[in-house]
């Protein structure tokens, strides 16, 4: 079930992006073998967050350098191991690791097994689980390239905006004129919607 997002981010207040209304336990699954589950959501006191895990098979880069405005994420390797980079500082963690990325530190990290399982929390969520969703349905979709980018700019475009983030080193006004107007192009044009439908259609 999708409805329009009541919390929009700080850096697309005016956003029109599908938000799911996912419950725990829900199973995002990729091509790849990659599989994401959302274990948890909620407040405590420290406020909102979302807990996820991450089944990832395949070895390489999973994402490239890019940092968030107001989101902390903490990442704890259950199995396997991975290799952070957290403001140009490395650090390779394996089970029982814990790395903590806090809001406005550039980020990004590999694997390096075949067997990881990652616990990730994210405070607060604002898109992110929207995001994976959008990533799992843009892939098994087949719009996805073997580098884990969608092969439409609109699709390009909303994804930059579920990730509540910027990439490291273009200038954040630049990224907003050009993703963010792109964003909108694709929401005007009702891209997602659609993607929700045919998707949808093809799981039916």
């Amino acid at each position: 079930m999708f409805k329009l997002a009541l919390n929009p981010s700080p850096k697309h207040p005016h956003s029109g992006i599908i938000q799911s209304m996912a419950e725990t336990g829900s199973v995002l699954n990729f091509r790849s073998g990659n599989r994401i589950t959302l274990v948890d959501q909620g407040a405590d006191g420290d406020g909102e967050y979302l807990r996820i895990e991450h089944v990832i098979p395949q070895t390489g880069r999973l994402v490239g350098p890019h940092w968030h405005p107001i989101l902390q994420e903490t990442f704890h390797v259950r199995a396997g191991q991975l290799r952070f980079r957290v403001d140009g500082v490395e650090t390779t963690a394996g089970p029982g690791t814990t790395v903590v990325v806090k809001p406005r530190a550039t980020h990004e990290f590999w694997n390096d097994s075949s067997e990881t399982v990652l616990e990730h929390e994210v405070r607060p969520p604002l898109h992110h689980w929207e995001m994976f969703e959008f990533m799992s349905r843009l892939d098994q979709a087949g719009r996805m390239t073997k580098l884990g980018l969608p092969r439409n700019p609109l699709a390009l475009g909303l994804l930059w905006e579920y990730g509540d983030g910027y990439v490291a080193g273009p200038p954040p006004a630049l990224q907003r004129a050009v993703f963010g107007n792109i964003a909108k192009l694709a929401r005007t044009l009702g891209y997602e919607r659609k993607l929700v439908a045919s998707t949808s259609a093809d799981q039916g």
